[in-house]
């Protein structure tokens, strides 16, 4: 097996795995999609961190108003009648205004940490270092425990504009963040060695060899989507790999 070694920039990401015969079409998509899955987790752990210190997202209307705007208006957050944590809420109010402040309670708020701090081990950048390689399948495990955390705190589920919930139902609106600019399309995707572009119809072994002990390096770019789709100015992820 090829040892992949991911990284963004200097900054190690991940481990992978893959028989050097294996299509460049099929690693190129797997490092995107292992790569963008792990950012998914990430963005929900910083998402549910806020949810047990805060309680769940206020409607869209009533984000930013202070307590006397949000009287005068009128507002009301029905959600928030709804999506009760279990065991009941502890008021601790956001100061950026953005969560109701109906926090859960310690018990339910300790589940919520635990699984976050699990899901990100798993993600972790700390795997490289411990010589572990990541799969889909690991990032998508901690997918689910984020998940089941969240519907043990709140059996009611959460409401349809909170960014948890839409990250879990693939419906997240990244455009115009800097999260969105991490993510990479996989069908723009595009692999490099040593300033040679790796082309998806060919295999890894056509390039590296066929020691399947081999290990080499792989960089991640983002590039704008309205380069030339040549050398170091793809349109898409530029993976650069060298031997170690």
């Amino acid at each position: 097996m090829v040892l992949l070694h991911v990284k963004r920039g200097d900054e190690s990401q991940f481990l992978l795995q893959t028989p050097g015969s294996t299509k460049l079409e099929e690693i190129t998509v797997r490092v995107a999609r292992v790569y963008n899955a792990r950012l998914k987790v990430q963005r929900i752990c910083s998402e549910m961190e806020e949810l047990a210190e805060h309680g769940i997202f206020l409607p869209p209307n009533m984000q930013g108003l202070t307590d006397d705007q949000i009287e005068e208006l009128k507002l009301r957050d029905e959600w928030g009648e709804k999506c009760v944590p279990s065991g009941g809420s502890v008021f601790k109010k956001d100061d950026i205004g953005r969560r109701n402040g109906q926090a859960p309670n310690e018990k339910m708020k300790q589940i919520l940490k635990k699984t976050i701090e699990e899901a990100k081990a798993i993600i972790s950048k700390k795997q490289v270092e411990a010589g572990v390689c990541v799969t889909i399948e690991m990032v998508e495990a901690a997918l689910d425990q984020l998940r089941g955390a969240v519907m043990i705190v709140y059996p009611m589920g959460l409401p349809p504009y909170d960014p948890i919930r839409k990250e879990f139902e693939n419906k997240e609106d990244l455009s115009g963040t800097q999260a969105g600019l991490n993510v990479i399309r996989e069908s723009e995707a595009q692999l490099w060695w040593v300033a040679k572009e790796l082309r998806r119809t060919k295999t890894l072994s056509d390039y590296v060899g066929k020691n399947e002990k081999t290990k080499i390096i792989v960089k991640i770019q983002q590039v704008p989507s309205s380069s030339p789709r040549r050398g170091g100015q793809d349109s898409a992820l530029e993976l650069y790999t060298e031997a170690l």
